[in-house]
């Protein structure tokens, strides 16, 4: 398998939903979730002030990465992989690649929010440098509110996680 990482563009779109779709089914099935809302459209997330990258595998979109740029913190939005080609490293290069974008812009960390005992959640990345910490910025403490409307806090415990970038490359 041939892969690489991209920017993402706007013939994406629909695949970046499909995939978000079908990997939001492994976790639905494995919180046993019984409402569960849609991908938003792979177009909205492109709007959306940040980058968005794609990981190719033999010429097919199979992955991507959402980062959020707001208020001055970069956030790791999403991360989704085709569940058929979970466990071969795409997740982690698109994990990279992010921290490697989020550097190049001059961040010195990224956060997200995930789910602390889902093992392709929390344990995965603390894995690639991600360490459990309390939302500190106005930002960070919205997003709470966002989940409890969403109702996410019902399937488990969130947590908000960031891994230092260290300096910003010249």
């Amino acid at each position: 398998m041939t892969t690489f990482i991209r920017s993402a563009r706007s013939s994406d779109a629909e695949a970046v939903e499909r995939i978000e779709n079908d990997a939001d089914l492994l976790l639905v099935d494995r919180l046993r979730a019984d409402v569960w809302a849609p991908a938003p459209h792979g177009g909205a997330r492109l709007a959306e002030p940040g980058f968005l990258l794609v990981a190719e595998a033999d010429g097919e979109v199979a992955g991507f990465a959402h980062v959020l740029e707001v208020d001055g913190v970069c956030h790791l939005e999403q991360l989704s992989v085709h569940p058929l080609l979970s466990r071969r490293g795409l997740g982690r290069a698109l994990v990279e690649s992010a921290k490697d974008g989020a550097r190049e812009r001059g961040y010195a960390r990224i956060s997200l929010r995930t789910y602390a005992d889902v093992p392709w959640n929390a344990p995965f990345y603390a894995t690639v440098g991600f360490l459990e910490e309390e939302p500190a910025t106005s930002f960070h403490r919205s997003l709470l509110e966002v989940e409890a409307q969403h109702g996410l806090d019902r399937y488990g415990r969130r947590v908000q996680m960031s891994a230092p970038l260290g300096d910003p490359r010249p």
